[in-house]
């Protein structure tokens, strides 16, 4: 018996910051301005892709103490850009980065429900948790919590959040003028909520939304990043790229679903990825070279290597050879504002050697070939046919397209990737639902009550 066909679910995200962004391109635009919002939105919509993904900045990053000018694009709040959004746009999903961190359930659970029901049932919230104590500055919190609580407390702050949505009975409105009743009586419920990180009674405002619950994502990947979306996700959002990477993740997250009572389908699994077209793959080859120098330029070769090496390497020419010294090893973030990726730079630090040797790469060159994120290349039907192979390959379930041009990236994406997609019947011609949870093949949420 064939495996069935899986359908390829597409997200759209809004270029942000860092090097993937190629913000000195005299096309592009502003990453403030609404127009560039909108564009994106809706061309991701005229593609019909399932969501529009935007990702949230708390703090400007610093770099060897002074602002990092070469990522400063601005970083307006994710809410309000959505909800605008919702006026402009019909059918796409509208998914935010909200910090569970740095916000409280009560607030954050109403401003996600008055989302989905302005957009009538297209909100998404992509959880994310911070330990960021230089981000908890610009909090009355500050950086009071542990590393191996951010999931803990993200955990509580969704079952809280759950609570609140869940506290409007679906039928609660009735509005019957004759009789002068509003609410049927007994149908919204006070939420009680006593626990380590929150201890709150709430009379929640906003009536049960078109979706029930939005939709909810998280971005992570580490083993407790794993577990909460299984036991909590909608949909991942995830970095690994290479196929047999992906189909290992894909394999062990899905795998984890049973334990939860959830099926391997309640659970979408979308890495971002980025794309450069060409009419012949030589041209998109060449495309892609061009794009990536205009990504990393020579300052921010040196920044890269810094966060590895943890220390000042304005003395190197990003030009020529690694640094003959070593990495500071420990306690070390010449970068604020941005994790330290690398837990083991030392480790890291003889990978890149070993690399670098080995095809004979610069500094510069390095950094292009090791810290891009994956790019399908090539032609459209290619770049189609590759797409389709990782998630007919199980992979992942769709990928997050990210352009590297504000806001006109995605334009030739959806006017040549997309037919080509349509034509091999894995891919929506039309939207054949309403909200995003008709738009990723999810059940709608469950009403599960209020208990404490």
């Amino acid at each position: 018996m064939s495996k069935p066909v899986k359908q390829v679910h597409l997200g759209a995200a809004f270029p942000g910051v860092n090097s993937h962004t190629v913000w000195s391109d005299p096309r592009s635009g502003s990453q403030i301005d609404f127009s560039s919002f909108r564009h994106l939105a809706q061309t991701a919509e005229r593609g019909k892709f399932d969501l529009f993904f935007l990702a949230e900045g708390l703090r400007l990053r610093e770099h060897r103490g002074k602002i990092f000018d070469l990522d400063v694009v601005g970083r307006p709040d994710t809410l309000t850009v959505l909800n605008a959004l919702a006026a402009v746009t019909d059918h796409i999903g509208l998914a935010g980065t909200v910090n569970a961190t740095f916000n409280e359930p009560f607030e954050l659970a109403r401003q996600f429900a008055t989302l989905d029901h302005l957009s009538g049932g297209r909100a998404a919230w992509n959880v994310v948790t911070s330990s960021d104590a230089f981000t908890g500055e610009n909090f009355r919190r500050g950086g009071f919590l542990a590393h191996a609580d951010r999931y803990t407390r993200a955990a509580e702050f969704v079952d809280v959040a759950r609570k609140l949505w869940d506290s409007w009975a679906a039928d609660a409105v009735v509005a019957d003028a004759g009789a002068g009743v509003f609410v049927r009586d007994g149908a919204i419920a006070e939420v009680r909520h006593q626990g380590p990180q929150f201890d709150i009674t709430a009379h929640p405002t906003v009536p049960r939304s078109p979706q029930g619950h939005p939709v909810l994502i998280q971005a992570g990947n580490s083993g407790d990043g794993r577990e909460f979306a299984a036991a909590t996700a909608d949909a991942i959002y995830t970095i690994h790229a290479e196929l047999k990477a992906g189909q290992a993740f894909y394999a062990d997250v899905k795998d984890r679903l049973a334990k939860y009572g959830r099926a391997r389908s309640d659970l979408k699994i979308l890495p971002q990825a980025t794309f450069v077209l060409g009419d012949t793959e030589a041209e998109a080859r060449e495309r892609a070279r061009h794009i990536r120098l205009q990504q990393v330029t020579p300052q921010g070769a040196l920044a890269q290597l810094e966060q590895v090496w943890g220390r000042d390497l304005s003395g190197y020419d990003p030009d020529g050879p690694l640094p003959d010294l070593e990495p500071l090893a420990e306690g070390v973030n010449i970068t604020r504002g941005r994790a330290r990726h690398h837990h083991d730079p030392l480790a890291v630090a003889r990978r890149w050697r070993e690399v670098a040797e080995a095809k004979k790469l610069s500094i510069r060159e390095l950094v292009i070939e090791l810290t891009g994120r994956y790019a399908f290349t090539g032609t459209p039907a290619r770049v189609a046919a590759d797409i389709n192979a990782y998630v007919q390959g199980d992979a992942c379930d769709g990928f997050i397209i990210s352009g590297h041009l504000t806001p006109t990236g995605l334009d030739e994406f959806v006017d040549t990737v997309v037919p080509e997609l349509q034509e091999r019947g894995v891919f929506r011609t039309e939207y054949e639902g309403t909200t995003l949870r008709d738009h990723l093949g999810l059940a709608p949420a469950p009403h599960r009550g209020v208990a404490a």
